[in-house]
């Protein structure tokens, strides 16, 4: 170890304030250039940790060997352990309350990027860098979205308008007693129950349209961000995976990488498949109310489409809504959308899911139902529509590590 002062501005050592500057027999210097210059006397007491710590600097490894590990034995050990670990739990329990609403954003752009990542794994195999895979996947969704708006903006219009129209018609078919949906009225009270929610809501008509437009405005902020996190995940996925697999200890980490692609593979496959469905439903809905003359067949379609995605509630909530609207034809259409939505929920849980999802995400219904049913009273429509494949990655858990280790094999 070599100590040694170095000169001052005129070139002499700088006397009682002399830069001490610390470097190893083979002359690595141990003070970092940009790290509290000038380096003074006050640095003695530790020049010989500097000097081991110039020595442990080589151009493989710039920090060092990693150390021993702690005693884990120690009294002062495990007493400091058993504190650390109530904090960490302590304050990450209260930092997961405080972002719930951020995390949220993450992790459905988390999941959406799973969804995509197929896609983009797919023309990467085809010889496509990944930024521009990824750039070439959301190019064809914005044109596919682009398409759908420009073709749906004109009719939606259109049926918008004349909802506006019929809002009369259909308050004075309330009102009349003869009616079918005047009996129902007198039955169930709709009318009076609108007009008591209404008048009961508190507040003037500006602050209900501050409310709303701020409500829009927060949807459409948290929309972007949603789109531009899942365009970092998709371009960061190789690094993110290989981050989340280098967490695992290197005797576990080959079988960890074997089950955690699979989860990845299963949560990608369920995403598409799910949106797949949701159109299918979209379209066979919009063209059975154009085949019975049911008012606003496009409008109904996008919502049975959208409500779809939401699982085993999604579409019986929608169907409830679709029949109602049909009352306004006639009663046997009503009816007959009923059935409708019956038969095509059915053909979507034994023939859809199990063809199009079922390969993929091997879920039992009951789980299926439960982890929807968990997942909605925690996080709202999000948590139903992540609950499959959480249930799903949770049951391979389960049955390559779990159960193997319960049953001693």
């Amino acid at each position: 170890m070599v100590t040694r002062a170095s000169p001052d501005a005129r070139g002499q050592p700088s006397g009682n304030a002399k830069h001490v500057e610390t470097v190893s027999d083979a002359g690595e210097p141990a003070h970092h250039d940009m790290v509290a210059q000038p380096h003074g006397t006050a640095e003695e007491p530790i020049a010989a940790a500097e000097a081991v710590a110039a020595e442990m600097k080589t151009d493989a490894r710039p920090h060092g060997e990693l150390g021993r590990r702690f005693d884990r034995q120690s009294p002062f050990f495990v007493g400091m352990t058993a504190a650390a670990g109530v904090a960490v739990i302590y304050g990450a329990v209260h930092m997961l309350i405080a972002a719930q609403s951020v995390l949220v954003l993450i992790g459905v752009a988390f999941f959406l990027a799973l969804g995509l990542e197929p896609a983009v794994s797919w023309l990467v195999n085809h010889h496509l860098p990944r930024w521009l895979a990824t750039t070439t996947v959301f190019i064809v969704f914005l044109a596919l979205m682009a398409a759908f708006v420009a073709a749906a903006i004109p009719p939606l219009s259109q049926q918008a308008n004349q909802l506006i129209q019929q809002a009369p018609h259909y308050i004075q078919q309330a009102q009349s007693h003869s009616s079918t949906i005047g009996k129902l009225n007198d039955r169930l009270h709709i009318q009076q129950r609108i007009t008591d929610t209404m008048n009961g809501s508190g507040g003037s008509l500006l602050n209900e349209i501050v409310t709303a437009s701020s409500a829009v405005f927060a949807a459409l902020a948290d929309a972007l961000i949603v789109i531009v996190l899942t365009v970092y995940f998709l371009i960061d996925f190789p690094r993110i995976r290989a981050t989340l697999y280098r967490l695992v200890p290197q005797t576990r980490r080959p079988r960890a990488i074997l089950i955690g692609d699979d989860v990845f593979a299963k949560v990608g496959a369920y995403v598409l498949g799910n949106v797949a469905i949701s159109v299918i439903a979209a379209l066979g809905t919009a063209v059975w109310l154009t085949a019975f003359h049911v008012p606003y067949p496009l409008l109904l379609g996008i919502f049975v489409g959208l409500f779809d995605l939401v699982p085993v509630v999604g579409s019986t909530i929608a169907g409830v809504v679709v029949a109602a609207v049909a009352l306004t034809v006639s009663l046997p259409v009503c009816v007959s959308t009923a059935v409708f939505f019956i038969v095509f929920r059915a053909l979507e849980d034994y023939l859809l899911v199990p063809r199009i999802i079922g390969h993929a995400v091997k879920v039992p219904a009951l789980v299926t139902v439960v982890a929807v049913l968990i997942g909605g009273a925690l996080l709202g429509i999000v948590g139903a529509l992540v609950a499959i494949p959480i249930a799903a990655a949770v049951q391979l858990i389960a049955q390559e590590v779990l159960f193997p280790r319960l049953d001693g094999t």
